[in-house]
């Protein structure tokens, strides 16, 4: 009896190791990828680069409007800061001060309301310093306007530059995905063909790597279709603030500067 049960352990721990290599063989991912089919490897090297690009754009896009948001909030704080507020103070805006919010432009060199106001500033120069009186008119009022709508068209152009990327990645990398899973379940039913038998050792292995295929397109989807949305609404408070600013820009001008 005794030496029943000895053999029987030792018949035991002689399996087991045996079932539990067989059982991560199967099951586990990594191995499952490492022996996908080449087409299933592309497809997810594909996906994988993706994802990858996308996370830069996000980590990078993250930063440039993180830093011009502060800095657009800065300008504010210097443009109306001298004197008055945005409904006082009207003798306080002339030449030398716009000059003084000039000079200081370098500190907020990266803010888009920042560059608005360059392009505008250059241009109510030149028009002043062409017509050589307060007062030049309405096309000259024109020019300056369509220098400051010309400025906040080019900063947005730049706010958006990649973003694009994420949508793209967010609408195929599924379809992407779905391919790698179309392909290996059609691997999977040649190798029942090839074998004669529908067993779960023949079936598993490719139903797993095509989900594995259709998983990684859904990781790669995601983040970009949430950061795609989270950075159009963060743009676009952007451009709310540069349409308003050329609002109190023009107003401005407009009132002290382009008057007869």
């Amino acid at each position: 009896m005794d030496r029943l049960m000895f053999v029987n352990l030792v018949t035991l721990q002689g399996t087991a190791p045996a079932a539990a290599s067989g059982k991560a063989g199967h099951l586990d991912p990594w191995l499952l990828i490492m022996g996908a089919s080449s087409t299933v490897k592309l497809v997810l090297v594909v996906l994988a680069l993706m994802s990858l690009v996308c996370w830069f754009i996000i980590g990078a896009k993250l930063f440039r409007l993180g830093r011009a948001t502060r800095q657009s909030n800065k300008f504010l704080d210097i443009f109306w800061e001298s004197g008055a507020g945005r409904g006082q103070g009207q003798q306080a805006w002339n030449s030398e001060r716009l000059e003084s919010i000039y000079s200081q432009l370098a500190m907020v060199n990266t803010s888009p309301l920042a560059k608005v106001f360059h392009a505008g500033y250059v241009e109510l120069a030149r028009v002043l310093g062409s017509a050589g009186s307060r007062g030049a008119g309405a096309v000259d009022m024109t020019n300056v306007e369509r220098a400051l709508r010309r400025a906040s068209i080019n900063e947005v152009t730049i706010l958006e530059t990649m973003v694009p990327f994420l949508a793209t990645t967010g609408s195929t990398a599924p379809f992407v995905g779905l391919f790698g899973t179309v392909w290996g379940i059609m691997n999977s039913f040649i190798e029942i063909g090839g074998q004669k038998s529908a067993s779960l050792d023949v079936v598993a292995p490719g139903i797993a790597e095509a989900l594995i295929a259709t998983a990684i397109g859904l990781v790669a989807a995601i983040p970009a279709v949430m950061a795609y949305n989270y950075f159009l609404r963060r743009i676009h408070v952007l451009q709310t603030e540069m349409d308003a600013f050329q609002s109190d820009y023009l107003n401005i001008v407009r009132r002290h500067f382009l008057v007869h």
